[in-house]
């Protein structure tokens, strides 16, 4: 018999991925400027969409992703999906370390440190078998 712990896992993990995507595909505008940045550093070596475009389809991946997951279709693939998204999202969004104000530095090294055990929960359900 499979644990009814499992399926509450994919949907309290997946929720969060659903909500901050259809946020970020509903309103983008601070997450472009946000993504600027990094986005200017991989064009040098990749040719990307514009920033909007780009914010959009990972949101747009963040919800798709979190869905399945949380729906149990094709589990450990979407939380790979959301482990490809969160890692640009972390690197573009929190970069603490380029942050001046010791306040802002703080609030944003909390944010990448959370999005890493996001990360590491999603590596967990990658790893899950039935």
């Amino acid at each position: 018999m499979a644990s009814p712990i499992r399926p509450l896992a994919r949907v309290l993990t997946a929720s969060t991925y659903v909500l901050l995507g259809v946020d970020a595909l509903l309103t983008p505008g601070f997450r472009v400027a946000q993504a600027g940045p990094t986005l200017a550093a991989i064009r040098r070596a990749v040719p990307l969409p514009e920033d909007e475009v780009v914010v959009r389809g990972n949101a747009a991946v963040q919800v798709v992703g979190g869905a399945m997951l949380a729906l149990g279709v094709l589990p450990r693939l979407s939380a790979l999906a959301l482990v490809g998204s969160m890692v640009p999202t972390t690197l573009a969004g929190h970069a603490y370390w380029a942050a001046e104000d010791p306040v802002v530095r703080k609030q944003q090294r909390i944010q990448f440190h959370k999005n890493l055990a996001m990360i590491g929960g999603l590596l967990f359900a990658v790893l899950d078998r039935p």
